[in-house]
């Protein structure tokens, strides 16, 4: 345990440390204040759908920043080779680089937590599809990073982790369009893949034990597979 907490201590540092966080929080709470500044003046309804839509988006285009450098860093400057002899395990090494990513993301979700407060100061919002919709964005950021970590771990190269990232990313976004050209059953297995069909009932407030489930077993299967690459190394 001391081990994790050692690690996770490094890899909060490092992640905090480089200007690549601060970019992707200076970009997110930029655009996201602009799209929920617009949206309540031309809806005038105090909602918050189409915010976390937007946050879904960017969320797609940022975590390819956020994992690249996780291990194919490492991988890169031969400082993999020092974490593996260390006396921790490639478990903990991957919760503790996937911990430090969430932790980004969790602070992105609590600077974002003014738009509810504003959404109360001048109306009287449903705060039920405003929980839904921040659960929902958390556990998509947790499948995006757990997906973007098993990347960085199969390659040195830190643009080409990002480009992958980015690539299958928006391939699990636009699934659903492609599965609408193919016939039962292969239709209803491809949108079972889609990342933005599994989102948006969250977003609208209709939470389902199956897109949960959805989302947490992409998280634990990306954690295995990265521990597994870490294991070959």
């Amino acid at each position: 345990m001391r081990g994790f907490a050692v690690l996770l201590l490094k890899e909060e540092r490092a992640l905090f440390s480089s200007p690549i966080a601060y970019a992707v929080m200076t970009v997110f709470l930029l655009i996201m204040g602009y799209s929920f500044t617009l949206t309540l003046f031309i809806s005038h309804q105090p909602s918050m759908v189409h915010v976390f839509f937007q946050m879904f988006v960017l969320l797609m285009l940022t975590a390819p920043l956020i994992t690249m450098r996780l291990l194919a860093e490492e991988r890169k400057l031969r400082t993999l080779e020092v974490l593996l002899t260390s006396p921790v395990s490639e478990a903990a090494i991957v919760l503790a680089k996937f911990t430090a990513s969430m932790s980004l993301i969790v602070m992105l979700l609590l600077l974002s937590g003014s738009y509810p407060i504003v959404l109360a100061y001048f109306g009287d919002p449903d705060f039920g599809p405003i929980y839904s919709g921040y659960l929902g964005v958390l556990m998509l950021g947790a499948a995006l990073v757990s997906i973007g970590l098993v990347i960085s771990a199969l390659t040195a190269n830190q643009i080409v982790a990002a480009v992958v990232s980015l690539g299958l990313f928006g391939i699990l976004w636009s699934v659903d369009t492609l599965a609408a050209l193919l016939p039962q059953p292969f239709e209803n297995w491809l949108i079972g893949l889609s990342l933005l069909a599994h989102f948006t009932p969250f977003a609208v407030g209709a939470m389902y034990v199956s897109d949960f489930g959805f989302f947490l077993t992409v998280v634990l299967l990306g954690l295995f597979l990265s521990v597994r690459a870490l294991a070959r190394s």
